[in-house]
C-alpha cells in the first residue's frame, strides 16, 4: 500500500470542508428547523465523529452540555456557535 504524506494545508482544507458541510446540515434541515437539544448520538451523526471525540470535546470544554437523568444533551445553537467561532478564513493572493 503506498504511503501518502498529509500536510497541514491538507488538514486545513479538510477542516474547512467539514465546517462547510456541518453548517449546511445545520441550516438545511428537512423541516427547516433543528431541534433545540440533541442527544449524544444525534451530535455524533451530525458532526460525523466518534463517541471518544465527542467525549474529548466535552472534557476540554469545547462543547457545552447538560446532563439530565444520566442523558447528555447539547444545545444545537451552541454547536453552531462553536463551529462559527472555529472557522478559518484563508486569504487568497
Amino acid at each position: 500500500m503506498p504511503t501518502s504524506i498529509i500536510t497541514t494545508d491538507d488538514l486545513r482544507e479538510f477542516k474547512m470542508e467539514l465546517l462547510d458541510d456541518i453548517k449546511q446540515l445545520l441550516t438545511s434541515q428537512d423541516s427547516g428547523t433543528l431541534k433545540r437539544y440533541l442527544k449524544s448520538s444525534e451530535v455524533m451523526d451530525l458532526l460525523q465523529i466518534s463517541p471518544g471525540t465527542l467525549q474529548n470535546l466535552r472534557v476540554n470544554g469545547t462543547l457545552p452540555y447538560s446532563k439530565v437523568g444520566g442523558i447528555i444533551y447539547y444545545d444545537a445553537q451552541e454547536i453552531q456557535k462553536v463551529m462559527e467561532e472555529n472557522r478559518i478564513h484563508h486569504l487568497n493572493f
